[in-house]
């Protein structure tokens, strides 16, 4: 089985994104859609994260140095995560919308996930993980995902995708940690029941809040289904581009490091090259 890369550094890198503008209704290039589509997401962010870092925490115990510390890195990433989009949903609503509807179904899932056992917990925060990573494998290897979006925005974003790759294999390490004493075949079986039930629930889940934002912009009808259906599955087709990359996680000997695309986080960071903060962190971080 593959394994996270030896010299794999894990940088949180402590940005804030957008405090001093006004963020538009449709900030991703006056799209409604497009804009939807991610502010969807976002809602998920803040509580979501949170529960990532409590799964992964509950295992840390009896973890080698190398992982004990990506796990802490990993947290420090997904706390300044939860910060940047919550500071980012704000905004969303100071531009007028109702995001009550969507933190209430994010409220209800993580209720659910809670009642669960903790190594159930850290499966579904793993296949979590696996979304998250090849959501942003893909916005930052095609440009054409956020072209003409706001730039504070799309700064947030790329800021996002490039340490969601960077970390992509910590909650899976931690769950081989956890059940280092399982067969292989009781392993499988579990992660794979768990990313059927995280698919469909996170898939429907982002669907509804995508059309409760367009009926807040007025938008309804069996119009805007295939409008919505079209941004996300055609074009630029985001859900239609990571399937191949999902359906890789229910191979028996999957890793997410099989598939090393930390060439994306190097262009990410030589765009950022006025960040020294990044560069400071890392040596801290690496040490």
């Amino acid at each position: 089985m593959a394994a996270s890369p030896a010299d794999l550094t894990i940088t949180p890198r402590d940005r804030r994104f957008g405090r001093e503008e006004e963020t538009p209704r449709h900030w991703h290039g006056g799209d409604p859609y497009a804009t939807a589509f991610y502010n969807a997401l976002s809602v998920t962010f803040p509580k979501g994260e949170a529960f990532f870092v409590e799964s992964v925490r509950a295992f840390r115990e009896g973890a080698d140095p190398q992982l004990a510390k990506e796990i802490k890195a990993f947290t420090t990433q997904e706390a300044i995560h939860s910060r940047e989009h919550a500071a980012f949903n704000n905004r969303v609503k100071d531009s007028g919308y109702d995001v009550a509807p969507l933190d209430a179904y994010v409220d209800e899932r993580m209720a659910i996930a809670k009642s669960r056992p903790m190594v159930v917990q850290l499966a579904a925060t793993m296949a979590l993980e696996h979304f998250t990573a090849i959501l942003a494998h893909e916005l930052l290897a095609n440009p054409k995902h956020l072209a003409g979006a706001d730039k504070a925005s799309a700064d947030l974003w790329r800021w996002h995708a490039a340490e969601e790759i960077e970390h992509k294999g910590v909650a899976y390490d931690t769950w081989l940690h956890a059940t280092k004493d399982w067969s292989r075949w009781k392993r499988w079986k579990v992660k794979t029941l768990v990313m059927l039930d995280v698919t469909k629930n996170f898939t429907a889940g982002r669907a509804q809040a995508c059309m409760e934002l367009l009926r807040q912009d007025g938008i309804e009808g069996a119009g805007a289904k295939w409008k919505m259906f079209k941004y996300a599955f055609l074009s630029p087709g985001m859900a239609r581009r990571v399937f191949g990359m999902w359906l890789t996680y229910f191979l028996p000997r999957f890793h997410p490091w099989q598939h090393d695309d930390r060439k994306l986080i190097a262009a990410y960071e030589a765009s950022v090259p006025d960040e020294a903060d990044t560069f400071a962190k890392k040596v801290r971080y690496a040490a």
